[in-house]
């Protein structure tokens, strides 16, 4: 029987990584927790009979030795703790994003190459049967040289007022670092990462700081020091080139956007609902997929980490995308900052 440890026991644990990970328990048996209070891990631990429960990620790595460590603290700690699991010998599965700037996510992606060691982020929207079909088709040449990316995480009025997702120093930012992330992984994974040539980015904070009531709740707007839009240009060495909208508030129609589109020279496409624009000999169409399940993306995202651990060739988000995504999101925050654009080699 392997082991699988989990560090942070928020919302994320209680709705995707204790149920998923349960779904292995003939193989895969979760045997500890890390908590940030004695009182608080006692009673996770009685609550989901998990037999150990600690306040220090070493203390249980050096006790427990478990096989896997699920990483899902805010962001500002994923560094250490994805450091901490590696050094241990764990396979690690970490929320997103990797970390706070890319020189952290590239630390860790050597450490767990040098190890040869999975390490994996639950970007799960990749994860999706949309994305699996359209990557499928993609493949096949269906959509031609994919040469734009429309990439939309947008919320009208949707700030987590609970948390720490407002706090600039917890999280490293806001809805980019957050919601944005997950589209934009979605998008470049779909053009198969392809190397960014230059950013062009602004971020603002209009609305979050003087509002504090939206669809998720209220929120002080005394505290929030994160940006509550970004808008963003990136170009690539393949002469592609995307554009990110990405907001927590933001005076749009839609209470909610979360979607990518696919502009190639055969045909284009929307990846949230699936739907191919193409033409038949010159009449054009619209192939849409309704009866895709859309429901199993974390399902999908933890299984197929566990046949990566287990040597199988499976679909993650890897170490080096996560650091490749990592430096985009640094370039994005930098270029928004310093009013210019942020160019690479």
């Amino acid at each position: 029987m392997k082991t699988i440890a989990i560090v942070g026991t928020g919302n994320i644990f209680e709705t995707v990584h204790y149920p998923q990970f349960s779904k292995y328990s003939d193989e895969y048996a979760i045997t500890a927790i890390v908590t940030t209070s004695e009182e608080g891990g006692r009673a996770k631990a009685q609550q989901y009979r998990i037999p150990h429960y600690y306040t220090s990620v070493e203390t249980m790595l050096q006790e427990r030795k478990p096989n896997i460590v699920v990483v899902c603290v805010p962001n500002k700690f994923h560094y250490e703790t994805v450091m901490q699991a590696l050094r241990h010998g764990c396979h690690v599965l970490c929320e997103k994003p990797p970390a706070i700037n890319s020189e952290q996510a590239r630390e860790m992606m050597e450490l767990a190459d040098e190890r040869n060691l999975v390490l994996a982020y639950n970007l799960h929207h990749r994860h999706s049967a949309n994305t699996d079909f359209l990557k499928q088709q993609i493949d096949q040449g269906k959509l031609g040289h994919i040469y734009n990316v429309k990439v939309n995480a947008l919320r009208r009025r949707g700030v987590p007022g609970w948390g720490s997702f407002t706090n600039k120093d917890m999280t490293g930012g806001g809805p980019l670092i957050d919601i944005g992330v997950h589209m934009l992984d979605t998008a470049l994974y779909l053009m198969g990462y392809p190397q960014v040539t230059s950013i062009m980015a602004s971020a603002y904070r209009e609305i979050a700081t003087k509002k504090n009531k939206g669809t998720l709740g209220s929120w002080n707007p005394d505290t929030f020091e994160v940006e509550d839009a970004v808008f963003a240009f990136l170009k690539f060495k393949n002469g592609a080139s995307l554009t990110l909208e990405t907001s927590f508030a933001l005076n749009i129609q839609e209470k909610s956007v979360m979607n990518v589109w696919l502009r190639g020279s055969e045909a284009g496409a929307s990846v949230f609902p699936l739907a191919i624009f193409g033409d038949v000999e010159g009449e054009l169409t619209d192939t849409e997929f309704p009866f895709l399940d859309e429901r199993g993306n974390h399902e999908n995202s933890i299984k197929r980490f566990l046949a990566r651990c287990e040597g199988k060739d499976a679909m993650i988000a890897t170490a080096r995308e996560g650091c490749e995504l990592q430096q985009i999101l640094d370039g994005i925050y930098q270029s928004a900052e310093r009013g210019e654009v942020v160019t690479y080699d």
